[in-house]
């Protein structure tokens, strides 16, 4: 069996500038990076008017088992495509620390991915290096502004902007640094997030234009003065310097699925501190391409699909109109216990556990958000008859339909049953909404989080949170979206609560702004905002050799 390397080096690709043609793009919005990869200029969206139907592409609460939701994506794009639709595909971009570490990549797999798979998961246009330094620009002249004298009263002890690299680095999640003498800076305590965690990304991905952009970084909170008051990167001066570093990170990539499908490949904020999805102008690029544009949103339709729907669609105003629900048996069966080493064998009594996980989140589109949706079973040859019957039998006890995805093994083929259904779903008109009100108190919205997505009983405070509430409301922050930091494992804010917990409480212990990308973080649990490698990271397997062929990369 090919692994997905091979797969991806094997494939004819299409010139780039093919792929712009056959999606319509004129050549003189083409930015070419090499022959398989372009940036689009922005001055496309002012041009043309958005026309496509928008469909979400979500999961199940993840285990370590997999969902395959880029997968299924990238391959229900390629089966529209083979029914003869106008289809564009936007996805994030992958991270190196997922890429070097345990995860993997973001590309798809089998003979669903988007390609040149290396370059896309590793550097690829150097997006998120812009990111990285824009960020580290910021935080050098936040250093250098308290080194100068400190007009602005910067407390050293309420600093909260970090670092970044894009790296699983646990060394660097909390150093001292400005050691050394007078000279060489400041002495304080500061620590490195990994760079799909910063600000930055997740502004760039909410941005609506250059000028937008520039507005939203002038925003970000970097820390507070002696007495109290939130200092932002707009009055350090920093906010010209940083959009100049990213105008060009801006412009969404162009690349191709393996069947030639046009893929735009931009951006790629956490779904836990931020709200996990690919740029809003990459988004809206792809809808005056398409007629359909399929996208996803990361991890869980707890995390993901409820950050972008109450705060993405909220922002750019997206409507969508349908939601893919991707699972599959395996780890639907870790739901209801079974260890992953047992994963192969049938047990239906332990799917029957873990099938109200699925439910929950198809619930939660339904009743919640007023979408239409279909379940898409990723299919393991190790799935049998009547497990897949068990799956298709408890959704339908809720209306809603079930199809058997095979993309992984045969690409847009294998997704032909499925885009019948999503292009059926679309033709339905929707009465979509957002899951709370952005009115309501910052302790409302949370709560309404909590009871209406993840079915828990409520939320808790913390008296940190609570003082950190009442600030945030004297500030003028309390009208913008919440965006809840929580484990992706579990509905609940306990990650060994799988399945569909019930009755639980969710405790907030801090909140803090992200003024720029416009919402407040509220954060449950233990929350990693820079990973660590594992005893065994993927990174020893990949090399290359003396024709610059990688080999190892999934």
């Amino acid at each position: 069996m090919k692994t997905d390397i091979e797969i991806a080096q094997s494939a004819k690709m299409q010139h780039i500038s093919e792929i712009a043609n056959a999606a319509g793009i004129d050549p003189k919005y083409v930015e070419l990076y090499g022959n398989y990869k372009a940036k689009i200029d922005l001055s496309l969206l002012r041009e043309r008017e958005r026309r496509a139907k928008l469909i979400l592409v979500t999961a199940i609460t993840p285990t370590p088992a997999g969902e395959g939701k880029t997968t299924t994506t990238i391959g229900l794009a390629d089966g529209m495509k083979k029914l003869g639709k106008n289809v564009v595909v936007a996805l994030r971009e992958p991270s190196l620390g997922p890429v070097f570490g345990v995860k993997g990549g973001a590309a798809g797999g089998g003979y669903a991915q988007v390609v040149p798979m290396e370059d896309i998961n590793l550097h690829f246009t150097g997006d998120f290096h812009a990111i990285g330094a824009a960020n580290n620009l910021l935080a050098a002249m936040l250093d250098n502004h308290i080194y100068q004298g400190n007009r602005l009263n910067i407390d050293p002890r309420r600093i909260t902007w970090k670092r970044c690299v894009d790296m699983n680095d646990r060394q660097l999640r909390f150093v001292t640094d400005g050691l050394g003498g007078r000279v060489n800076g400041v002495p304080r305590e500061d620590g490195y997030d990994i760079t799909v965690a910063s600000e930055v990304m997740a502004v760039l991905c909410l941005a609506s234009s250059i000028s937008d952009l520039k507005e939203r970084l002038s925003r970000i909170v970097v820390g507070y003065t002696y007495d109290e008051k939130p200092v932002t990167a707009g009055e350090l001066g920093a906010a010209g310097a940083m959009t100049a570093l990213l105008k060009d990170a801006l412009k969404p990539n162009l690349v191709q699925t393996l069947e030639g499908t046009p893929a735009l490949v931009h951006g790629g904020p956490f779904a836990n501190i931020a709200h996990g999805c690919n740029s809003v102008i990459a988004t809206e690029t792809a809808m005056r391409l398409g007629d359909y544009v399929i996208t996803e949103a990361g991890f869980g339709a707890d995390l993901g699909a409820q950050k972008f729907l109450d705060i993405k669609c909220r922002y750019a105003g997206l409507k969508p109109s349908a939601v893919v629900m991707v699972a599959t048996i395996r780890a639907l069966k870790m739901h209801g216990g079974v260890p992953k080493t047992e994963l192969g064998e049938e047990n239906l009594e332990a799917l029957a556990l873990g099938i109200p996980n699925l439910l929950r989140h198809v619930s939660n589109i339904k009743d919640v958000y007023k979408l239409p949706s279909v379940v898409a079973v990723n299919r393991f040859p190790t799935d049998t008859d009547s497990e897949v019957q068990l799956v298709i039998d408890r959704c339908r006890e809720l209306g809603v339909n079930v199809v058997l995805s095979n993309v992984w093994a045969e690409g847009g083929n294998g997704g032909i049953e499925m885009a019948e259904e999503v292009i059926s779903l679309c033709e339905k008109e929707n009465d979509f909404s957002f899951s709370y009100d952005l009115d309501d108190t910052i302790e409302n919205k949370i709560d309404t989080i909590v009871k209406r997505v993840y079915r828990g009983r409520g939320a808790a405070f913390t008296p940190a949170a609570k003082k950190q509430i009442a600030t945030l409301c004297e500030l003028g922050y309390d009208k913008l979206p919440i965006c809840m930091a929580k484990t992706q494992y579990s509905f609940s804010d306990d990650m060994t609560k799988i399945g569909a917990p019930e009755d639980f409480v969710v405790t907030v212990r801090t909140l803090k702004v992200s003024a720029g990308a416009g919402f407040i973080v509220a954060l449950t649990g233990d929350i990693m905002t820079m990973p660590g490698l594992p005893k065994v990271p993927a990174a020893e397997k990949i090399d290359v050799d003396e024709n610059g062929v990688i080999t190892g990369l999934f």
